[in-house]
């Protein structure tokens, strides 16, 4: 799923150079064949097609295998906030990262 001039989406910061990758799924017995990286460079390639500089993305630290896939995909991380979420997520840290696609 991605988001893009979307108001309602506080995640885009109401900026239109911005998509956002809100879920890539894999059905557990797919993963490791390809099918995430194909999911991924599909969603990068769409927000290029419409002008986003940015391609933004949201993990927690606790899903460790994500993170290391967005790392292996080229993106940064670009803001690690420790404080976002609430009970009982509280003590998860929100990381986001950013793909610069311009």
């Amino acid at each position: 799923v991605v988001a893009f001039d979307t108001d309602d989406v506080w995640f885009l910061e109401g900026r239109k150079d911005i998509a956002a990758l809100w879920d890539i799924r894999v059905a557990p017995d797919t993963r490791r064949g390809g099918i995430g990286k194909a999911l991924f460079s599909a969603a990068a390639a769409w927000a290029r097609e419409r002008s986003c500089h940015l391609l933004k993305i949201e993990t927690q630290d606790i899903n460790v295998p994500a993170c290391r896939f967005y790392a292996a995909m080229g993106c940064e991380l670009g803001a690690v906030n420790r404080f976002f979420y609430q009970p009982p997520y509280a003590d998860e840290v929100q990381f986001v990262w950013y793909l610069r696609l311009a």
